[in-house]
């Protein structure tokens, strides 16, 4: 994904200057709203995206929208708007998520599943996940209709896929094997 490295570096300034404030709950509140706001909104992920929209007029659209912010949190857009990076709001907003629960000892699990979990699914995930990695963690779900049913399992830097889509394709490279194989 373009600009997770970047987006990366400025969650990471920006935990930093928020411990130094004494502000952490306050951004980390700002960035899931920040978050939140522009993962659900595609008309402002394009105003954020296009290079055809003068950077002034972003800046206003994002002032307005998110005004009432810690300081920090401004500090953050003032300095992704000077650089002309902006278009990295929503990943910075999400590194940055990820690297205040890791602090507070706490992972995150991404679930991807071809239709929401239920609760009680979501309780034992949260089980295994605590099981496997000895933290507390927040299930974040993504959907995602292509891997047909089953669940794709991230937490940190460990994978789990036991989606049917990973499933199939594994069968699919056997067979091919096979046939290569007794040809």
């Amino acid at each position: 994904m373009r600009g997770t490295r970047a987006g990366h570096r400025y969650a990471k300034a920006v935990l930093g200057y928020a411990k130094e404030q004494n502000a952490l709950e306050a951004v980390d509140r700002d960035m899931k709203d920040i978050f939140a706001t522009i993962a659900g909104s595609k008309e402002l992920q394009n105003v954020l995206q296009s290079p055809v929209i003068k950077l002034a007029d972003k800046k206003a659209v994002v002032k307005e929208i998110f005004s009432g912010l810690n300081a920090v949190s401004v500090g953050l857009i003032d300095a992704l708007i000077e650089n002309n990076r902006i278009d990295l709001l929503k990943i910075v907003a999400e590194k940055y998520i990820i690297l205040h629960d890791e602090l507070r000892g706490e992972e995150v699990a991404i679930v991807t599943t071809a239709v929401p979990l239920s609760k009680e699914l979501e309780q034992k995930v949260l089980a295994k996940v605590k099981e496997l990695t000895g933290k507390k963690a927040t299930i974040k779900n993504k959907i995602d209709e292509s891997i047909l049913g089953g669940f794709i399992l991230r937490v940190g830097d460990l994978q789990y896929n036991a989606s049917i889509a990973n499933q199939l394709n594994n069968l699919k490279r056997e067979l091919q094997n096979y046939t290569y194989i007794n040809n």
